[in-house]
């Protein structure tokens, strides 16, 4: 069982936002616009998903799909290279998330409407850190980003 952690994140300001959505076009192969962000903290860690805005968007969903299994097996490699091209390499957490990836698990599954990754430790220091990274996620993807609780991810976890 999942317990969703509740959290409030101010948005970066427009300038970076718009950094943030110039520089990610270039990493993500889905279209911002037409996809909808949610990151869910949990107490092992979080939730990160991307669904499709429309669930009859094949596309979008394909794409979505494609980007975060090569992601969450990036992640599992402890190359977080992806994150820190869009965001920097300052970026809250990721430092500490590529130095104890092997210590977290990070679970792809394919959702109706897109896919999500699950990060899973036992590290407080780690799980710390996901939930560090996921507030600047939030932050700096403001406009197509939502935080995630009990009943608003669409994926069920066991």
């Amino acid at each position: 069982m999942f317990a969703a952690t509740s959290y409030a994140v101010t948005p970066a300001d427009p300038a970076r936002l718009d950094e943030v959505v110039a520089r990610g076009v270039h990493v993500m192969p889905f279209d911002l616009d037409k996809t909808q962000h949610i990151f869910t903290k949990t107490g092992t860690g979080g939730i990160q998903q991307v669904v499709a805005k429309d669930a009859t968007d094949s596309a979008q969903i394909t794409l979505i799909r494609e980007h975060l299994s090569a992601l969450a097996a990036r992640f599992g490699e402890g190359d977080f290279s992806g994150p820190m091209r869009i965001h920097g390499d300052t970026m809250p957490g990721v430092q500490e998330l590529r130095a104890g990836f092997k210590s977290i698990q990070f679970t792809y599954r394919e959702l109706a409407d897109g896919a999500e990754i699950a990060y899973v430790s036992t590290d407080p220091k780690l799980i710390g850190a996901i939930h560090q990274y996921f507030d600047a996620q939030l932050s700096d993807h403001a406009r197509h980003a939502i935080p995630g609780g009990h009943g608003q991810h669409h994926g069920h976890h066991p």
